[in-house]
């Protein structure tokens, strides 16, 4: 039994508690893949970054990639866990068009890392500790592509592809224990925490995290119990979300969703579903399994994983400081309000300011360029700002403007060239002859060009009306293709003036 309509998700969160539950695949970024020495690169032609194992071949043994396992442990000690002294893969058995043996090399009931706790900071500053429950090590699937149908989904399709270059690339699967008491800021909560373990794999630099890639990914579960109830409810598993925003439109769509079939007397179906980007819905996908179904045991061709006490101890003295002290710590350096520092934290721009302030740059000036220009291309084009432009690059056209090499106009320019991808600041300047003219000599031959066509200019201007030298000025940057310094040719105007 369904319903008509949605609920508010005020009148839901009234009425029902929600129980969160999140699953997040983490991309780890090793040279090669899980088992096997196949290049882990993104991109490349369907079907090139492969090897015997990735394709399931008859006689090919998978190996364990040891970087892996030191992401994975360093992972699961920033995420608060501890590490296991013995964890064994097993084989996950399901049907997997995109891995080629049928089945996942996972982990089941011995994890690398378990027990384990997160502090997620909400924009107000509330500090919500989210239980971890496990973090274990797996392979990722490839990819399909369903050709023809109206959803890109595979029903419907006429046929599909299928690329394995995705095919074992490392991942961790971050799993939290069911989150309560988020009440009307579950949504805003599925969001910063997602954005909490995005910046730790980030800082770790176990993984580029780049949610538009599928480096990063969120499985949100969600269920409700009437106000009151002790028994969980059933719950829906919202799949591969791939942003912070849709985390957060999600889990909400969810509430509403399942709110209103509990109210009209409805049963809530436990399955996957899918998000809508377009429409802010989910649908169906298929029933979720529980993991009997998938008929676990452990991997034969793999010994079980050993990390010694002194390699957990080299790695937990490696660890980076918390995504929360480190907010606090870059907002009391640079000297931002609550307001500007959220505004660098909402557009996800917090490691890349860092960066550039660290590459030499002002903190007010990597403000300004990121969340100016930068975030403007980002947003017409659809994707995150730190995808654009390095900090680097960043931190070297601040340098450019801030020694009079180029204006503000002229630096716009070459942030465009440079997110074109035609090399560094210094090389677009060079290759599109973006530099301020500082040449007096230059700059006075076109301001006595613009003062021939103006000649009643002077005259206004030594009268007091100063303004005045807005025209010429008008003219001469024109004339230099917005090259010239406005200022020193203002100051050349009034001396031509006094003369």
């Amino acid at each position: 039994m369904g319903a008509d309509k949605l609920l508010s998700f005020e009148e839901a969160i009234e009425k029902y508690e929600p129980v969160l539950g999140f699953e997040v695949h983490v991309e780890l970024s090793t040279k090669t893949k899980m088992f096997s020495g196949a290049p882990n690169e993104f991109g490349g032609a369907p079907n090139t970054h492969v090897a015997p194992v990735d394709l399931g071949l008859p006689g090919s043994l998978p190996v364990v990639n040891e970087q892996a396992v030191r992401y994975a442990i360093s992972l699961g000690l920033a995420l608060g866990c501890s590490i296991a002294e013995s964890s064994r893969f097993a084989r996950k058995n399901y049907f997997y068009p995109d891995l080629a043996k049928n089945y996942q090399i996972s982990q089941y009931d011995e994890p690398i890392a378990f027990e384990g706790e997160v502090e997620v900071e909400l924009d107000d500053g509330t500090l919500v500790r989210v239980p971890i429950e496990r973090a274990h090590m797996e392979e990722d699937a490839g990819k399909l592509t369903h050709v023809g149908g109206a959803t890109g989904r595979i029903h419907g399709a006429e046929y599909s592809l299928v690329d394995y270059n995705r095919a074992g690339v490392p991942l961790v699967e971050i799993v939290t224990k069911p989150i309560f008491g988020a009440e009307d800021r579950a949504p805003e909560l599925a969001r910063a925490y997602v954005a909490t373990i995005r910046d730790i794999v980030r800082s770790l630099g176990v993984s580029e995290a780049r949610m538009e890639r599928g480096n990063l990914r969120c499985d949100a579960n969600i269920s409700l119990r009437p106000r009151g109830q002790e028994k969980l409810g059933t719950r829906t598993e919202t799949k591969n979300v791939n942003s912070l925003r849709s985390v957060e439109r999600a889990i909400r769509y969810e509430i509403q969703r399942q709110a209103a079939i509990l109210d009209a007397g409805g049963t809530i179906i436990q399955e996957t579903r899918h998000w809508h980007e377009d429409t802010g819905t989910t649908s169906p996908g298929r029933p979720k399994s529980d993991a009997d179904d998938y008929r676990y045991f452990p991997e034969p061709d793999l010994l079980p994983v050993m990390p010694s006490k002194e390699l957990i101890a080299e790695l937990r003295a490696a660890l980076p400081e918390s995504p929360a002290a480190f907010r606090r710590r870059l907002q009391a350096e640079y000297g931002f309000t609550d307001s500007e520092f959220r505004d660098i934290i909402n557009a996800n721009l917090l490691v890349e300011m860092e960066q550039t302030v660290a590459a030499g740059a002002a903190p007010a000036q990597a403000r300004k360029w990121w969340l100016g220009e930068i975030l403007r291309i980002a947003n017409a084009r659809g994707v995150e700002a730190g995808t654009l432009i390095t900090p680097l690059h960043v931190s070297e056209l601040i340098a450019l403007v801030e020694s009079g090499q180029l204006t503000d106009r002229l630096g716009r320019q070459v942030l465009e060239g440079v997110v074109a991808g035609e090399g560094s600041p210094d090389e677009v300047v060079k290759a599109r002859g973006l530099a301020v003219v500082s040449d007096d000599t230059a700059l006075l031959a076109a301001i006595d060009e613009a003062l021939a066509s103006q000649p009643d200019v002077l005259d206004k201007i030594r009268d007091g009306k100063v303004q005045a030298a807005g025209a010429v000025i008008g003219a001469v940057m024109k004339a230099m293709r917005g090259q010239a310094d406005a200022a020193r040719v203002r100051e050349l105007v009034l001396e031509r003036a006094q003369a």
